[in-house]
């Protein structure tokens, strides 16, 4: 029933695609495995105070990224956190933030690489980093320095020591216990950042050092990303802009230890800036001026109805559509009929919407009950926003999209995977089925208020 109205000679079973997986077995397999050619960009971003802004509560540097990258980049680009926050931290900044998902996160301060959203981790990169490295022995050195307080248990990773120092003592402790560890025989690197953490890792390991790695992977496999653009705000992030070849933005609201580092070593180099914007949106800034690609998120563009590019894109149009969804329950655009006449006669007449709670409804019921939901959550904390949106063609004018739907409604997150089938002739786009499921543990009771 669900595929009588799809142009595609192949068979296709609707359930099949539905329930196909969207990951791989093997850590660097899955991004090999998406991308069958250079990325067009690769973007290797901290996250706190640089791709995430502690200081803006709604989040919408965050969201205006999100809907840039979703629109436009997904499909044909690498996005990559690159953290000093161990797991235990990440994964709960995730549950807290908007964040996407990352084709690779490197956490720890570049001591863990892992892949995909099942975090494959890369066991060639534990034993680049096994070398000339004692965990125990470190821990037993910095334990003779009063001025050194340990982290929390999270924060102690395999190939990673964590400390707090003021910064007034910071330099006088890390040359003592670099002369300690050298004396044991061990071969460290010291890193000191935000005015407070200190970082004990192997000489290898490093943001920039995992970069790097990285790189020599594609390049081994021919596919090396044709632009890479690094990001971040303080001094763990320096040796990201050491590495050769890449665009770097410093976020308007770096931390003095980031600009000292660029004033001394990096000042002539016309491919780091010193954005004007912060965080998230200075990352943005960073890809309109080196001329990267697209630099208008849909979230900066006020009136959507009218707004095309020149080459259909799929994933453009899943981002426009639940964009304005949000802005229909905000009450930001006007309760007019033309926008629900608009997007009825963008469904198909036979489409059908399967519900994550389970029950059916024609895509046409679901634009009527468009109405009710006017202005529902005005002035409420309220956004919608789409991960991991991934077109592939079925068809020669056909589309399946898969992608997670997230809804925030005051402090309550819900998510759906969603598989769509979307057709393109001529300038008309056409929604022919749309099949949720509630992301274990994201579900809601309030099934009524779900829509699409």
């Amino acid at each position: 029933m669900f595929f009588k109205d799809v142009p595609n000679k192949r068979s296709i079973n609707f359930a099949d695609l539905v329930s196909s997986k969207r990951q791989s077995v093997s850590g660097d397999k899955i991004v090999m495995d998406r991308l069958n050619a250079s990325a067009r960009l690769m973007i290797v971003s901290d996250l706190d105070h640089t791709m995430v802004d502690h200081h803006d509560p709604e989040n919408l540097s965050l969201l205006r990224f999100n809907a840039l990258w979703e629109a436009n980049y997904r499909h044909d680009s690498l996005l990559v956190f690159s953290t000093g926050r161990s797991p235990t931290l990440y994964k709960q900044l995730r549950k807290e933030k908007p964040m996407l998902t990352p084709d690779i996160t490197i956490m720890s301060v570049g001591t863990e690489i892992t892949y995909g959203n099942s975090m494959v981790p890369d066991n060639g990169w534990v034993e680049v980093l096994n070398q000339k490295w004692d965990k125990n022995i470190v821990k037993e050195e910095a334990s003779k320095l009063s001025e050194l307080t340990l982290q929390s248990e999270t924060e102690q990773r395999p190939h990673k020591v964590s400390f707090y120092v003021d910064k007034d003592k910071a330099q006088a402790v890390m040359k003592g216990l670099s002369e300690l560890l050298e004396k044991r025989g061990l071969d460290v690197k010291i890193i000191y950042s935000g005015g407070m953490d200190l970082d004990i890792l192997p000489q290898g390991a490093g943001k920039g050092q995992a970069l790097a790695y990285l790189h020599k992977k594609f390049r081994t496999e021919g596919i090396q990303p044709t632009n890479t653009l690094v990001c971040g705000d303080s001094g763990n992030d320096a040796e990201l802009f050491s590495i050769p070849e890449v665009y770097g933005v410093m976020v308007s609201n770096a931390q003095e230890e980031l600009l000292q580092w660029h004033a001394e070593n990096a000042k002539n180099n016309q491919k780091i800036i010193h954005a004007t914007e912060r965080c998230a949106a200075g990352i943005i800034q960073a890809i309109g001026h080196f001329g990267l690609g697209p630099n208008t998120s849909l979230r900066d563009i006020a009136d959507l109805s009218d707004h095309k590019l020149e080459k259909f894109n799929p994933g453009h149009e899943v981002v426009k559509f639940y964009l304005f969804y949000e802005r229909w329950r905000r009450a930001e655009v006007d309760n007019s009929e033309m926008y629900l006449a608009a997007l009825g006669a963008s469904c198909c007449p036979s489409g059908v919407h399967v519900h994550p709670c389970g029950f059916e409804l024609s895509l046409q019921e679901c634009i009527n009950k468009m109405r009710s939901l006017y202005g529902d959550k005005q002035g409420q904390k309220f956004r919608v926003w789409v991960d991991r949106v991934l077109p592939t063609q079925i068809g020669s004018d056909t589309w399946m999209v898969k992608f997670d739907k997230w809804e925030l409604s005051g402090e309550e997150r819900h998510c759906c995977m969603t598989t769509t089938i979307v057709s393109s002739k001529a300038d008309s786009f056409t929604w022919k089925h749309v099949h949720q499921t509630w992301l274990e543990g994201s579900g809601t009771t309030e099934g009524a208020s779900w829509l699409f």
